[in-house]
């Protein structure tokens, strides 16, 4: 699948290669998380939740666990570049997915931005202990952290550049190496707490065994220090999902990705929870006291030593880490800031990796520009979506305040999780034992729904509490929903568009177009009349489109042979169309479904006015029209117009039903133009009601008709000629249909339209209207006016779910999925 995907997009021939093995990714996910969330963050969230700091680490553990089984399952079964970004283009509808990839491409983009940022603190300091005259060169700390963070970022974008084997044997070394730091700081932190004089004594007091992890909730903090802790260090967990968008570059995808997707939390969870106890359990106030007198920081009067060493981690903030291991590990301070160094290097390779692969995903589906999915021929890696990954990770290390886009990351990071929850969900119903699955979650859907509700109310906290980072992502999101609106949309199509084989354009260009599906010349002429009809009044090109099928084992090229066939029927119906006086343009596609070739020339063309022909009622329970018109109505937002067929009677009478003068413009208009030539014929409009109108009632009722006739874009004002043609009839029956079945044998044609009563559905013209037309005793003609954009997509939204649950799960309770290699 990569090798083709590459060959489309990439065009050098090359797919990525497959050098990871089940150690290499599972280190990549332990170095994405043993990073900031330890040796940056801790210090902080332990002034947020005090001892209480334990049960935020496992808490998120906990929450975590949900959403990594749904990433288990979902990169055992597609294993390809991109992880969330793809689930969610394949599970949900519109804009979701490019929304998911722009914020993951942001939110890893971010995070390498604030390891690289940890990487200089550390750095700095170290040279700083070493007594290395920085400041004598006028590096500052801010400026020492810019300076070595943008070198860093550098280095591990051309480590990446290599390829993914020489990233992950750096990693490897690297997150081998800070595992190593950690359990030191540990061992010699539990020794101090509880066996102070066994083998040697380093540092002075000890023995204090748990005494200062007393409150182990405090009064100050509580549960929402808790929570906040838990947002704050968040980001530290989400490295499982960098295992996931490794899945194109993994030996054995299906067996290894949910093996170290577990096996990278396995290890990290405890290694947090077990930092946090030493960390509050063991340091002491009076020393780190000292430590913020020793690297001249401003301290507070009220910080004592009998204050709780927890409230004076906050003040040390990213030192904190380094600052209580220097009390009881031999040169404790330089070790933890050398496993500060480590860290940050192996997060930072671990989140450009993640995050170069995210943008190439996007460039491959024309989300972002193609060159996003270059591959370079030699080093099989996506070098130009890496080129631009390090430039927005270098330019946020340089010039963006990185600690409030940090917790925009955190919360983007719950977004995306959230989504994928859905996603894991919609997949099941939609592709059922289609899949082969190396892993599946046990508690289906259980699993799922615990993490959509766990993340939503994590990103909901974080509101009170960082107000300013939710503005990002507003801020983010805006930006990547106008690309999305004004270019990838756009691409999107172009990427998925049917082919087309043969077009003829006008040569007089027109902004927008009717457009007519051309099967049979000779049955398409009563379609043609109306069109071109609607053209000439609204300022439009004709269109006429002939759709060539082809069997869905065949591509779809494969059907150039039939051009010189079909050409005729095109030449047909032009010939016809050009008794008007109107731009005609013809366009010949080719497909597996004629359903799709028609929106795709819909969207193209920007039509506004839609004619099909319609052979009768299929009863069938998925259908209303018909399968392909079903479909075609439903995805394009277009004036619809469905005729039956005609029966060659001249149309002398025409009847319009009318229940809501709302919604009558397009009905009125059809009527009137399909006896435009004819000024002898008849159109009633029939509205019917439960009791009889008063005379004032039914006047009221005809000015709102025309008042919103009037009202409606889309010129359909200019297509009534003639509104004194029209007769109002007012019937006092309990049945609507009735009342129109009765009478629909002595008319032509009867023009009926929609009800828009039922907001969030599309079940194209209801079941009401084909009854009608079932019964009804002449040829109907339905009509469906044009959608607002903001409800047609909110409709196409809710339509998705809807269509997802009526097809049911066909795998019960967890799917049946197939399970294999």
């Amino acid at each position: 699948m990569s090798e083709t995907a590459s060959k489309e997009s990439g065009k050098t021939g090359v797919g990525l290669s497959r050098d990871l093995s089940l150690f290499d990714i599972t280190m990549i996910g332990v170095g994405a998380m043993i990073g900031a969330g330890i040796f940056v963050l801790t210090g902080e969230a332990a002034g947020v939740a005090g001892p209480a700091l334990i049960l935020s680490f496992a808490l998120n553990g906990i929450v975590t666990i949900f959403t990594a089984m749904v990433y288990a399952e979902l990169g055992s079964a597609i294993p390809e570049a991109g992880g969330g970004y793809l689930w969610i283009k394949e599970g949900l509808p519109g804009s979701n997915a490019f929304l998911a990839g722009w914020m993951s491409w942001f939110a890893h983009a971010v995070a390498g931005a604030l390891y690289a940022l940890g990487f200089g603190a550390f750095v700095y300091e170290l040279l700083r202990m070493l007594e290395v005259p920085l400041l004598q060169y006028g590096i500052d700390l801010t400026l020492g952290k810019k300076i070595f963070g943008v070198f860093i970022a550098t280095t591990f974008a051309y480590i990446n550049f290599r390829g993914a084997s020489e990233t992950g044997k750096a990693g490897n070394i690297v997150t081998v190496l800070k595992v190593i730091v950690i359990g030191i700081f540990c061992f010699f932190g539990l020794k101090f707490m509880f066996f102070p004089d066994w083998w040697f004594t380093f540092g002075e007091g000890g023995g204090m065994a748990t005494s200062q992890l007393q409150p182990f909730i405090p009064d100050e903090t509580g549960w929402l220090g808790i929570l906040s802790a838990m947002g704050l260090t968040f980001i530290a967990f989400e490295g499982y999902e960098i295992i996931v968008q490794a899945g194109e570059e993994v030996k054995e995808p299906r067996k290894n990705i949910p093996k170290a997707v577990f096996w990278s939390l396995a290890i990290v969870v405890p290694i947090y929870m077990l930092v946090a106890f030493v960390l509050v359990g063991a340091s002491q106030s009076e020393l780190l006291i000292d430590a913020l007198h020793a690297i001249g920081a401003d301290v507070p009067a009220q910080l004592t030593a009998e204050v709780a060493n927890w409230k004076i981690l906050r003040h040390v903030g990213e030192l904190g880490l380094a600052r209580a291991a220097a009390q009881f590990v031999p040169y404790g301070a330089v070790l933890i800031l050398v496993g500060g160094v480590l860290s940050t290097m192996s997060a930072l390779n671990a989140t450009t990796f993640s995050s170069t692969r995210v943008s190439f995903a996007m460039g491959r589906d024309k989300n972002l520009p193609d060159m996003f999915a270059e591959i370079h021929p030699d080093k099989r890696t996506p070098y130009l979506a890496l080129f631009f990954t390090a430039l927005l990770i270098i330019f946020m290390v340089a010039f963006v305040p990185i600690t409030t886009v940090a917790a925009a990351a955190d919360i983007m990071f719950l977004l995306l999780f959230l989504q994928v929850n859905i996603a894991v969900i919609t997949i099941r119903k939609k592709y059922g034992d289609k899949l082969a699955y190396g892993y599946l979650m046990p508690f289906y859907p259980v699993v799922p729904i615990i993490g959509i509700v766990t993340k939503l109310a994590l990103a909901l906290f974080m509101f009170d509490h960082y107000p300013i980072a939710w503005l990002y992502v507003i801020a983010w999101l805006a930006v990547g929903f106008g690309l999305y609106r004004f270019y990838a949309m756009d691409r999107e199509r172009e990427k998925e568009a049917t082919p087309i084989l043969a077009e003829e354009k006008s040569m007089e260009v027109k902004p927008n177009s009717v457009l007519i599906p051309v099967a049979d010349p000779e049955t398409a002429r009563q379609h043609i009349d109306l069109g071109a009809r609607i053209a000439r009044h609204s300022d439009s090109q004709l269109v006429l489109l002939h759709v060539i099928t082809v069997p869905s084992q065949l591509p779809p090229r494969a059907a150039t042979d039939f051009v010189e066939k079909a050409r005729p029927i095109l030449d047909k119906a032009r010939e016809y169309a050009e008794r008007y006086d109107v731009p005609i343009s013809t366009q010949m596609r080719v497909g597996h479904k004629p359903a799709d070739a028609i929106i795709h020339t819909a969207q193209d063309k920007n039509t506004e006015y839609l004619i099909m022909g319609w052979k009768g009622t299929v009863h069938k329970e998925e259908t209303v029209i018909g399968s392909n018109i079903d479909h075609v109505l439903k995805e394009s937002n277009t004036h619809a117009i469905v005729m039956q067929r005609n029966d060659g009677k001249e149309l002398k009478r025409i009847l319009v039903p009318v229940a809501n003068p709302q919604t009558a413009s397009l009905g009125l208009a059809v009527a009137s133009l399909l006896v435009e030539d004819n000024s002898q014929a008849k159109i009633d409009v029939l509205h019917v009601t439960p009791e009889a109108m008063s005379q004032d009632e039914k006047e009221e009722f005809k000015e709102k008709v025309f008042e919103f006739v009037q009202e409606k874009e889309g010129g359909q004002e200019a297509l009534i000629a003639d509104k004194s043609r029209f007769t109002f009839n007012f019937v006092a029956n309990k049945s609507h249909e009735k009342a129109i079945i009765e009478r629909s044998g002595d008319y032509d044609r009867i023009v009926i339209g929609t009800s828009q009563d039922e907001f969030f559905r599309r079940k194209v013209f209801g079941q009401t209207p084909t009854r009608l037309a079932d019964q009804a005793r002449c040829p109907v003609v339905f009509v469906r006016p044009k959608q607002p954009g903001y409800k047609f997509e909110m409709q196409d939204f809710f339509q998705f779910f809807r269509e997802l649950e009526e097809m049911g799960s066909p795998n019960g309770k967890n799917g049946n999925n197939k399970k294999g290699e």
